[in-house]
């Protein structure tokens, strides 16, 4: 029985350091690259959203490749090391480009890999808490704080150094991330769906669809945020210590936030959580167009939690409930797809057209724009769906 309890911490312990380094690798690339592409090689406002915008679109298009080799050799864990190890020497090669062409080649090679981690990860992770009957947020908090630790310590690095230690930074953890990659579960459970099926059942709910156009114009400017809100802090004045503050603390909202989120939800009901949270993100938008004080700006960033943090696990379970029983899985990761990768591309490419036109105020109130019309439209959807059968 001990023994059985010190393997248990053992493992949960190994998943912890995993997410924190992998979300601390993503933290240290992510919210500077922006910055990176405009002040260290010259990128206009447009080819910086294009290069951005690349990952978004090759995720949405590779996941599920990486999703059927997993289900075809079973070997999950094989996989994400491969991934992690490839993330890891693609962001060195990422470094060494300068030639807009190649930055695009390396841009999209260093998505392919790194479009792998998370969904491989969460799965291995999914099936061993079902398991082991260990909560799953325990885990994947470790994500937030690792990603919360990152941006403040590699701003402040990099302010000492210069930018192109953020793909260094993502190097070197992302190789100690294969050391306890190789070392999670090996059991695994992948769910097989039909997608024909699933969207034939999915057809005959409209709902499901009107609410995929919220998650297009919500998710879309919380996602492409992480590129632009870089810039934005830095012309506001803020070094690049300072976009490392302000990333920390919109990223340490999140967590309390998601604890409480499901308590919430049952409290004041899913629709007006999702409408809270979609109106928090239009009120930040629009504020961040009159170019605040950078202070404030740092007061803001705490709307992240109740924006993000309550919008994701409020709208997955709405489209989990909405969808027909047969189509549950489809409808997540359409959803996933819609919000998470299409939203993204929209909003990161328009946004680089605008900077490049306009400026980077310009873009959070395009930003405010489209969460404006996403409270718009959930005024329209089901209050409280029910499972719909088959």
């Amino acid at each position: 029985m001990e023994a059985s309890l010190a393997n248990k911490r053992s493992v949960k312990l190994n998943f912890m350091m995993f997410y924190f380094l992998v979300f601390f690798g993503i933290g240290a690339l992510s919210p500077l690259l922006s910055v990176y592409l405009r002040d260290s090689i010259g990128l206009s406002g447009s080819q910086i959203g294009l290069v951005l915008s690349i990952s978004p679109v090759v995720m949405i298009l590779i996941q599920p490749v990486w999703g059927v080799m997993s289900d075809v050799t079973k070997k999950p864990v094989a996989l994400l090391t491969a991934a992690l190890a490839m993330t890891a020497v693609m962001a060195i090669v990422y470094s060494t480009v300068t030639s807009y062409v190649w930055i695009i080649a390396a841009a999209a090679l260093l998505a392919v890999f790194q479009a792998a981690i998370i969904p491989l990860s969460d799965s291995i992770s999914m099936s061993y808490v079902h398991k082991a009957k260990v909560d799953y947020g325990s885990i994947r908090l470790w994500g937030a704080i690792g990603f919360a630790v990152s941006v403040l310590a590699v701003g402040k690095l990099a302010e000492m150094t210069n930018l192109s230690v953020i793909f260094y930074t993502t190097t070197l953890v992302m190789g100690l991330g294969i050391i306890f990659a190789w070392q999670l579960p090996r059991e695994s459970a992948p769910i097989k769906v039909s997608f024909k099926k699933g969207m034939s059942d999915l057809a005959k709910q409209p709902s499901y669809f009107l609410f995929l156009a919220v998650a297009f114009l919500v998710l879309g400017p919380i996602l492409a945020n992480n590129f632009y809100f870089g810039i934005f802090v830095d012309d506001l004045g803020g070094g690049l210590a300072g976009i490392g503050l302000a990333f920390m603390l919109a990223a340490g909202s999140e967590a309390p936030v998601m604890k409480f989120a499901n308590r919430w939800i049952g409290k004041f009901g899913m629709k007006q959580i999702l409408l809270l949270a979609a109106a928090v993100s239009m009120v930040r938008w629009f504020l961040y167009f009159f170019e605040p004080p950078l202070a404030l700006v740092y007061i803001t960033t705490v709307a992240q939690g109740f924006s993000t943090g309550l919008f994701i696990p409020a709208a997955l379970q709405y489209v989990r409930d909405l969808a027909p029983v047969s189509a549950g899985a489809t409808a997540i990761s359409l959803y996933s797809a819609v919000g998470n990768g299409l939203g993204n591309w929209f909003c990161t490419i328009l946004g680089g057209i605008i900077l490049e036109a306009y400026s980077v105020f310009a873009v959070y109130l395009f930003f405010g724009i489209l969460s404006f019309l996403a409270v718009i439209l959930l005024l329209f959807v089901r209050q409280e769906p029910g499972k719909a059968s088959c």
